[in-house]
């Protein structure tokens, strides 16, 4: 088998990665995908940095040469933040696509220059988001407002997302950005889009103004997609076993019904121990 028919790994926290998923899923159909849900140590956001970093580089090994995933998308926004020009450091042949807060086009699209960011705890605080941040307010004189969101993520992964703690914990945090003339919102988390429709739901009721709402998802598999053609490590030959693997380090039973959930589909989950041993 040469690289070209090895699978592409996809690794999250938890579900949040299903988001990117589903893109990749459309713009590259003849690929396989090998999806990591780290369950059993989510969520990242809250998590101390080296506990994230540490994380990263062994799901990264393991998918990489454990599973021989030809290229690796780190559908975390935390595990990006922390680790990812690591592991392109410990894999320097391998496409190794990392996930960012969409500041730059939030930037490109503002016109009340204000833009506000949600996102967690551990990816504002992180090194390679603040000079990130700091470069783009010198430059484009756009004002970016950091909201970090605890416990918005856990209402993913828990399947509430029609609940009532989703819709306070999303007026919670977006009304005051709304407030200060935020008219583009950057979803700095990849679960925050299976939140969408509370998100415009809570828009609609605060305020008349058009918002603009940048999901990174898009973004990250536009990138993909231009690597693997660059590298010649597109796959375009279906084949008849193609389709979407998935494992995780919770509960296998729950990621199930998460795919079934979020995306209609039922891949073949796999249980992994915490330490991938």
């Amino acid at each position: 088998m040469n690289n070209v028919t090895h699978p592409i790994g996809i690794f999250d926290s938890g579900i949040g990665g299903l988001s990117v998923l589903r893109h990749i899923r459309e713009k590259l159909p003849a690929e396989d995908l090998c999806y990591f849900a780290d369950s059993g140590f989510a969520p990242y956001g809250e998590k101390p940095e080296e506990a994230v970093v540490g994380r990263t580089l062994e799901i990264a090994r393991h998918l990489l040469e454990s599973c021989s995933c030809k290229a690796l998308v780190v559908a975390c926004n935390t595990a990006t933040a922390a680790a990812v020009h690591l592991l392109r450091q410990m894999y320097p042949g391998t496409p190794i696509i990392g996930i960012e807060p969409g500041l730059k086009p939030a930037a490109s699209i503002t016109r009340s220059q204000v833009v506000g960011v949600l996102a967690t705890e551990r990816t504002l605080s992180s090194s390679k988001f603040k000079l990130l941040h700091q470069e783009l307010d010198s430059s484009t004189g756009v004002r970016f407002i950091m909201q970090p969101c605890p416990g918005l993520a856990d209402i993913v992964e828990k399947k509430e997302l029609h609940s009532d703690r989703a819709f306070e914990l999303v007026r919670l945090y977006l009304l005051p950005l709304i407030a200060q003339e935020a008219d583009t919102i950057v979803l700095g988390c990849t679960h925050y889009p299976f939140l969408l429709h509370v998100i415009e739901k809570t828009i609609s009721e605060s305020t008349e103004k058009t918002i603009h709402i940048v999901d990174t998802g898009i973004a990250v598999t536009r990138q993909l997609v231009r690597v693997l053609e660059m590298q010649n490590l597109r796959n375009t030959q279906a084949s008849a076993n193609s389709g979407i693997y998935a494992m995780t380090t919770g509960d296998t039973s729950i990621l199930e019904k998460q795919f079934k959930h979020l995306l209609n589909i039922r891949p073949t989950v796999a249980g992994v121990p915490a330490n991938l041993k």
